[in-house]
């Protein structure tokens, strides 16, 4: 137990502010009981704070803010890239990345080429959705997000001042990659956003000859 305490502490001296630590990781270095126990002691102690189920980080304190608290995105992020997966923001996630509500979304979903999860922030729900390698191919910073955020969309009854957002995040995509994502879409959102560009080109157009 106290060697098990002694190698978790040392490890987590090597650590930097902000980052996360998973207890799972240190298995083979004591039993389960004893990785639970030291944990314990040492979010007692201040060394760590417990963030979720499984999930503590280092605590990292601001002199005029106090301690900040890593951000939901954050820990999705950072669980991405330990779990070697890639996730990408949908639904009423994606559709607030975008500027395209202002609400703000009750849970935080994504889809990912990993194996479908839960978890929880505080009292933010998180989700890994798996999904198809097609979906994740998209190379668009901008398009991707459009094409994942359409999918929460009933096209016929988005109003004038949303589809001009989208109008305007899209034509701040590169042509070939908003190409490319295009292809991998479902066909009833590559013809929204075809028909949408060809109806923007045309008025701005018409702009220009007035």
């Amino acid at each position: 137990m106290k060697q098990t305490h002694a190698y978790i502490r040392n490890s987590l001296s090597r650590k930097k502010p902000g980052e996360l630590i998973f207890p799972r990781d240190y298995r083979g270095y004591g039993t389960e009981a004893a990785i639970k126990k030291a944990m314990s002691r040492l979010a007692g102690e201040g060394k760590v704070r417990r963030l979720s189920h499984g999930i503590y980080y280092i605590p990292k304190i601001d002199p005029v803010l106090g301690e900040i608290r890593p951000r939901a995105e954050e820990v999705a992020q950072m669980i991405a890239k330990k779990e070697k997966v890639r996730i990408r923001p949908t639904g009423a996630y994606a559709l607030h990345r975008l500027g395209l509500t202002t609400q703000v979304p009750t849970k935080l979903v994504y889809i990912t080429d990993g194996a479908t999860k839960q978890f929880q922030i505080g009292k933010l729900p998180v989700m890994f959705k798996a999904t198809s390698h097609k979906k994740l191919s998209m190379k668009g910073k901008i398009s991707s997000l459009v094409i994942q955020a359409l999918e929460e969309l009933d096209t016929a009854e988005i109003d004038p001042t949303t589809i001009q957002k989208i109008r305007q995040l899209l034509t701040k995509e590169n042509s070939k990659i908003l190409q490319h994502d295009l292809s991998l879409a479902p066909a009833w959102i590559n013809d929204f956003i075809v028909k949408l560009l060809k109806k923007g080109e045309k008025n701005d157009g018409m702009a220009t000859t007035q």
